[in-house]
């Protein structure tokens, strides 16, 4: 079993940024297809950006393309998502999601571990 805890979301201005990290427990992080997703009040949860279990391909949803970087770190088994030049569009809970071998990784149904949430707000 994995378990996943996000941290690093808050309240930040238009144009601002945010680094959001996900710690992962357990042994295989480092074989786990890892994402981001997001849902807004009255919104289904939709995703983010994805890196596969190596690191070396990526993929964002065309809304944060240029402004979000996906990472990861396997040594010390954390994901992390850089966020700049934020909008008040991009405020919504931020959830990050693992699983092995993934086939679509824009699919939240394909992702076996999520974590709790935290909660990303940007004012206008």
């Amino acid at each position: 079993q994995v378990q996943l805890v996000e941290s690093g979301g808050g309240l930040v201005q238009a144009g601002g940024s945010l680094r959001l990290s996900c710690a992962a427990s357990g042994s295989s992080f480092s074989v786990l297809d890892m994402a981001w997703f997001r849902q807004a009040p009255g919104k289904e949860r939709e995703f983010v950006a994805a890196i596969n279990w190596g690191g070396a391909r990526t993929h964002y949803v065309d809304s944060v393309k240029g402004r979000f970087t996906i990472s990861r770190n396997n040594a010390d088994n954390t994901l992390h998502l850089q966020m700049d030049s934020l909008k008040p569009e991009d405020t919504a809970v931020y959830y990050c999601a693992g699983t092995a071998n993934v086939r679509d990784f824009s699919q939240r149904t394909e992702y076996s571990y999520w974590g709790q949430g935290t909660q990303v707000t940007v004012s206008s």
